[in-house]
């Protein structure tokens, strides 16, 4: 009788992940924030983005296998630090404080995070439309826990929850264009002004 040669497991042969594999990944994701940001993501290359970051094109694709994979990395990546600054916030309290704590916690990710927020609010229609649906999604479900937070304070508006968390949005969502963090008002002042003036 003739036995079949046993099959090597997959475990057995797959690559070790390198130790820096996490830190080399985020480097390429950040220069690709930065060139998306500064000249679009239409306008720039896989072999720029290496070139911005150091990095060859081989590598680049080792770890993404398209300039659009890049993209959606940038925008799931920060959408899901709102995501958990919107839960985080969500155990904060009463309405009132959740919001604030909501609105605190957004400003505050969005220093030092100008880059990765203007590529999601200008290049999400470069995305196909599954992984464009997957952030849209996720931009959903924090508009829905404003527009929640917003008719638990004011009953008598409840109609009007939903445009009114739109406008909060629009608040604090171009901050980016204009805020400087060593100014004279900072995140947390800026959070509880833009509260107060859509509840007012």
């Amino acid at each position: 009788m003739i036995f079949a040669q046993p099959r090597a497991k997959a475990w057995a042969m797959a690559r070790p992940q390198s130790p820096d594999y996490d830190k080399r990944r985020d480097a390429i994701v950040a220069a690709a924030a930065q060139l998306y940001a500064r000249r679009g993501f239409d306008g720039t290359s896989i072999a720029e983005l290496a070139k911005a970051g150091g990095f060859s094109k081989s590598l680049v694709y080792h770890y993404f296998p398209s300039k659009e994979d890049i993209l959606d990395a940038v925008m799931e990546e920060h959408l899901d630090a709102l995501v958990e600054e919107a839960e985080t916030a969500s155990r904060a309290g009463g309405a009132d404080t959740q919001l604030r704590a909501l609105a605190r916690g957004f400003l505050r990710r969005y220093v030092g995070a100008e880059d990765r927020h203007k590529v999601l609010l200008n290049e999400l229609d470069k995305l196909a439309p599954e992984r464009r649906a997957a952030v849209v999604a996720k931009q959903r479900r924090i508009i829905a826990t404003v527009e929640g937070l917003i008719a638990t304070l004011n009953p008598e508006r409840a109609a009007e929850a939903l445009p009114l968390a739109m406008l909060f949005f629009g608040m604090i969502n171009w901050t980016h264009t204009w805020f400087r963090p060593k100014g004279p008002t900072d995140t947390d002042r800026l959070a509880d002004m833009a509260v107060e003036r859509m509840l007012a």
